[in-house]
């Protein structure tokens, strides 16, 4: 099943204003839409506050910020979780939790992000319910066609390139972006390995989304590197800035 919502705009939606409790779901996903480009974050980038390096992706036109945290204790998560998400408030974008959706229910994340050996993504839209954004990670042909039967708005799919993120994991090459491209029933994000210098190939393949980790935190100028790949993913706002 695909969760989708009627009358829903690629327009860019503004920051965050009260909606009622019915609407949530589809403002979400009309942000999910818009959402061509995604940054997934540890809880402490580099040992410091997430706050600065967030302000700078998202004003860089990040759509949908992840918390992807597995050594930090617990408290530590939950304070820069409280950041990811008054951030996205403040940008009108997505907060997404990795792998926990307990977690995600206690930040007020707007969903949560899952792996094929982690959790059943049914569970997940069981633990958050019917408004929540849900994302499934893909690694075949096989699994991005399973997933259009499965309960997630979104899949990622890769890694295209290895990346020492996802260390010990197989690259899938370009060629997984065009399949993605011809059976992906959901939006898919092209990830692994992609940065500024070859983001233009993964464009040339299908891919019109991408997720990214080191090309944004550990960017000389992160929010320069997020304009960057959102132009290239989104050719018209190049047009729109005049460039």
């Amino acid at each position: 099943m695909i969760y989708a919502c009627a009358g829903v705009t690629d327009a860019a939606p503004g920051p965050t204003h009260p909606a009622p409790p019915e609407a949530i779901g589809a403002l979400r996903r009309q942000r999910l839409r818009w959402a061509r480009l995604y940054f997934v974050c540890d809880a402490r980038p580099h040992g410091e506050d997430p706050e600065a390096l967030l302000n700078a992706a998202m004003s860089g036109s990040v759509g949908m910020i992840e918390l992807r945290e597995r050594e930090h204790p617990r408290n530590a998560i939950e304070r820069s979780g409280h950041t990811f998400r008054r951030l996205a408030n403040t940008y009108g974008a997505l907060f997404i939790v990795n792998d926990d959706p307990h977690l995600a229910l206690e930040l007020r994340a707007d969903g949560v992000h899952v792996g094929q050996d982690d959790m059943d993504p049914a569970e997940a839209r069981r633990i958050m319910g019917p408004d929540a954004i849900i994302g499934l990670s893909t690694h075949s042909a096989e699994q991005i066609e399973a997933a259009a039967s499965a309960p997630v708005d979104y899949i990622s799919v890769g890694p295209i390139w290895e990346t020492p993120t996802k260390e010990g994991r197989p690259a899938t090459g370009l060629e997984l972006i065009g399949a993605a491209a011809e059976i992906a029933r959901q939006p898919f994000y092209a990830i692994g390995g992609i940065d500024t210098a070859n983001v233009e190939q993964v464009v040339s393949a299908g891919a019109e989304r991408v997720c990214v980790v080191r090309a944004i935190r550990d960017a000389e100028n992160p929010r320069a590197a997020a304009s960057a790949l959102f132009g290239a993913v989104y050719p018209a706002a190049r047009e729109d800035r005049g460039n």
